[in-house]
């Protein structure tokens, strides 16, 4: 691909500054949930919802605008997806009452599809195959960053300035995402123009993805919750047999029949389900049963999104040279070493002790995330970029909504709809203790699906189509 360098450098700097983001919202607002409790009154079901109602809308609308970037044009989608990530992020610091600010952060969840779905497919639609890897790694690396000055940026804003004052600075980073993009990314990519939006199958998609995961997450709280949860999971099964029978599908499940993409998919959604809600955990677990504020609890956390940032664009340069899957696995073993400790978190848990175990989080997440991005992106051929990048993107965004569902249930078990108090810590601890031992049996799992992806060298399986010559598969 002769692609001009100024172009390179500026596409980079869009698709990482987008990239960082979305995972410092998350992680700020974090070191914020118990500060926004107090001043709404809100119990921790509710709570859970502010971080969950974002993942969620996320995951739901991805794959559709995924797919009709790859028709209209990705540049456009991420464009509208920026606005409307910088506007709800306003909306969010304004909101008046909780219910208000989890409605805003739904709509900021679906800015935020639009801009998941084609990050990542801009990248490799620019850069040649040799230099994916160096690439996906930098981007990876960004999102590190984000996780990173999300609690000490966060919990220091939060500290000094307010919740409100992290959704402010978000919606101001976005104008700037949006400008540079208009000015500087000239020209368009869409690798599907011309062919149908499959509307049945992203309607179905969506409201069944909705409803499976709001009903599992809600199973604990409500009696028919588990009317919904059924009927997410027929709909579920629905979408998939329609989309086996369409020429144009939303999600193009003869894909999977490529072995190093199904189970690189699968072990991504089996990380994220994993991983995700540690932080949200660990930040209610320094504020609320050990007294920290926000900013010093921030600065606890770092180690983890720290190490995240520095090794991951190792990581990714080198899985353009030997096999991802050692990689990956590798950290997948790390990480499931990581949470084992979690698993017997107590109020006397020395302090050097969990930032230790976050760091080695930290590393395993690392040597997991950019080889397998990676993987996926090196499994299929250039005109299918938009559709891995957002398959991908679901299974991450999936997966965090599926382990903030596992918390949003537990919470639900063990603390009920009281407030998150000093009071009920021990509750909250015997609850965070269940869910990290959830998340530990669901890493392990994710060690063999990364080890049965075979060898990326090897080239994709048959039924689906090679990646374009010179492709370093």
């Amino acid at each position: 691909m002769d692609q001009s360098a100024a172009l390179k450098r500026y596409t980079l700097m869009v698709a990482a500054t987008a990239a960082f983001l979305t995972p410092f919202m998350g992680s700020s607002i974090n070191l914020a949930i118990p500060s926004i409790g107090r001043e709404f009154s809100a119990n921790a079901y509710m709570l859970s919802w502010v971080a969950t109602s974002y993942i969620l809308a996320s995951a739901a609308f991805l794959l559709p605008f995924g797919r009709l970037a790859d028709i209209v044009g990705r540049k456009k989608i991420f464009l509208i997806g920026m606005a409307s990530f910088g506007l709800s992020s306003l909306l969010c610091g304004l909101a008046w009452s909780i219910e208000t600010l989890i409605a805003f952060r739904v709509l900021q969840g679906i800015g935020s599809a639009m801009i998941f779905g084609t990050g990542m497919a801009i990248l490799t639609s620019v850069f040649p195959p040799q230099e994916r890897g160096k690439v996906l790694g930098i981007n990876v690396a960004t999102v590190y960053v984000g996780l990173s000055m999300g609690p000490v940026l966060g919990g220091a804003m939060n500290h000094n300035l307010g919740w409100q004052s992290i959704f402010l600075l978000t919606a101001i980073i976005s104008v700037f995402v949006i400008l540079l993009t208009v000015a500087r990314l000239k020209g368009e990519w869409a690798g599907a123009r011309g062919e149908k939006f499959d509307l049945g199958g992203a309607v179905l998609y969506v409201v069944g993805l909705v409803a499976l995961m709001y009903g599992f997450s809600s199973v604990a709280a409500s009696e028919w919750a588990k009317y919904l949860l059924a009927l997410g999971l027929a709909l579920m099964l629905v979408f998939i047999r329609h989309e086996i029978n369409l020429q144009q599908p939303l999600m193009n499940l003869r894909l999977f029949r490529n072995a190093t993409f199904a189970f690189s998919n699968l072990a991504a959604l089996i990380n994220y389900s994993a991983t995700f809600a540690v932080g949200f955990l660990l930040s209610l677990h320094l504020q609320v049963v050990l007294g920290y504020d926000s900013q010093a609890a921030g600065l606890i956390l770092l180690s983890q999104p720290v190490l995240m940032a520095v090794i991951s664009p190792f990581a990714g340069k080198f899985s353009d040279r030997v096999e991802p899957r050692v990689l990956a696995s590798w950290g997948m073993t790390l990480t499931t070493l990581g949470l084992l400790f979690l698993c017997f978190i107590s109020a006397a848990t020395p302090l050097w002790l969990l930032v230790i175990n976050l760091a080695i989080l930290g590393t395993g997440f690392a040597l997991f995330s950019s080889p397998n991005s990676n993987a996926v992106m090196g499994a299929v051929e250039k005109r299918f970029y938009g559709v891995a990048s957002s398959t991908l993107g679901t299974m991450r965004l999936v997966g965090q909504a599926s382990s903030m569902a596992i918390v949003t249930l537990v919470l639900a078990m063990f603390v009920g709809r009281a407030e998150l108090t000093a009071a009920n810590a021990g509750q909250f601890l015997a609850g965070a203790r269940l869910a990290f031992i959830i998340m530990t049996g669901l890493c392990f799992g994710g060690i063999f699906a990364s080890l049965a992806r075979g060898n990326v060298r090897s080239g994709p399986a048959n039924g689906v189509p090679a990646p374009d010559p010179g492709t370093k598969t």
